[in-house]
């Protein structure tokens, strides 16, 4: 087994071990990927302030998220097409979750159903959904995630058409891959791959095949779900999901104040600051520059999330000392779970967890409520300087 030491080893595994459409997919942004790019590399420009002759015994990451405790304040995203990274994808990073005491948060768009990751654990996941046009399927969609004991509903907000991704168009990307000349030639290198497919429960959209009618293919499928996301996605819509679940919500895909102060009239019990990984609106602000904007506005008044970007336990520590009360992973998980599945998984969140453990230490903390801006050394004029 090869020595693991930051999530840019488990990258290199993930690329070599699957297939290139799959890879592609969890590696890119949309038109440019300027902003794909910039939720990491602004966090580079953040400095932390090192502290020296403190006390550092007896530290603990431990803390809650919505009221969950939480190891660490990390959650797993919500990631399409998990379980074409690795056979039985979703099933295996939730269990990974779920043994290392943070948060799964699984997919609309999954290979593994609702019911399968379900049976498959023991501690309630999370449930990430797209609002459809087909208003029956969404309201069984919500009725499974009950019955599967899903903890929380997090609902997508920045979604409501699809961003372009010129990798996903390129490769023809569908699950399972359509098998071109340059698919099966792809497909003939990645053989660890392939046998561990051979086995695998699913390996096509366990939440919509057998739930909606006249899906009997991928490339009807595809079409399928091309065409129903929601346009019409308002904040009236999102008040009476909040209406049907009867739980927590999470409202993912804030970037913006005024957006912010709307989730928090709506009754939202979190939000998540992010741009969809750079996925969605190339060119929009980082989710880390995002941040303090959001924070100014309603950071008192409801728990603010941070997503995309964050690829080390220093980019946690960032983020909780500038008010986030919790962040999520997904490209760091994905990697994980492509290059050694469950094992994988595993020890992406075993190098956050230590990255976080040793810097919040050498920062002067013991614990993760005692982070703030004071660890941090914030260049002037981080968030930018706009024209009104």
């Amino acid at each position: 087994m090869p020595v693991i030491t930051n999530i840019d080893d488990l990258k290199r595994l993930h690329e070599r071990r699957t297939p290139r459409m799959f890879y592609d997919y969890a590696e890119s942004g949309s038109w440019t990927e300027q902003t794909f790019r910039e939720n990491t590399s602004d966090f580079d420009q953040i400095r932390l302030r090192q502290r020296v002759a403190v006390d550092m015994s007896g530290r603990s990451t431990a803390t809650r998220m919505i009221g969950q405790d939480v190891s660490m304040p990390v959650a797993l995203a919500p990631v399409g097409m998990t379980g074409m990274q690795h056979a039985d994808g979703e099933i295996k990073a939730a269990r990974a979750a779920e043994a290392f005491g943070v948060p799964f948060t699984l997919s609309t768009m999954s290979i593994n159903s609702i019911e399968d990751v379900a049976e498959a654990t023991t501690a309630p996941f999370w449930f990430q959904l797209y609002t459809m046009k087909d208003e029956d399927y969404l309201r069984r969609l919500i009725e499974r995630a009950k019955a599967a004991k899903c903890s929380a509903l997090v609902i997508t907000l920045d979604l409501q058409i699809l961003g372009q991704r010129h990798k996903d168009l390129k490769n023809g990307l569908s699950a399972p891959p359509k098998l071109t000349l340059k698919t099966m030639a792809n497909l003939a290198t990645k053989w660890r791959w392939g046998i561990g497919m051979l086995g695998a429960k699913r390996r096509e959209f366990g939440n919509i095949i057998g739930h909606v009618d006249g899906i009997s293919d991928p490339s009807s499928l595809m079409a399928w779900t091309g065409e129903q996301f929601d346009p019409t996605l308002d904040w009236s819509k999102i008040a009476k999901i909040k209406e049907m679940w009867g739980g927590k919500v999470i409202l993912k895909g804030i970037l913006d104040a005024e957006d912010a102060k709307a989730a928090l009239q709506v009754g939202a019990d979190a939000i998540i600051v992010s741009n969809h990984g750079g996925r969605q609106l190339d060119g929009a602000i980082s989710s880390i520059k995002a941040l303090p904007s959001i924070l100014d506005a309603v950071g008192d008044q409801i728990e603010v999330h941070l997503d995309s970007g964050i690829r080390s336990g220093q980019d946690v520590l960032k983020a909780m000392a500038m008010g986030a009360k919790g962040t999520y992973i997904g490209r760091a998980f994905v990697y994980g779970l492509g290059a050694m599945g469950q094992q994988g998984v595993t020890k992406a969140l075993e190098v956050i967890h230590k990255e976080l453990d040793v810097s919040m230490a050498l920062c002067g903390r013991r614990h993760i409520d005692e982070l703030d801006r004071s660890v941090l050394m914030i260049p002037e004029g981080f968030e930018g300087r706009w024209q009104d």
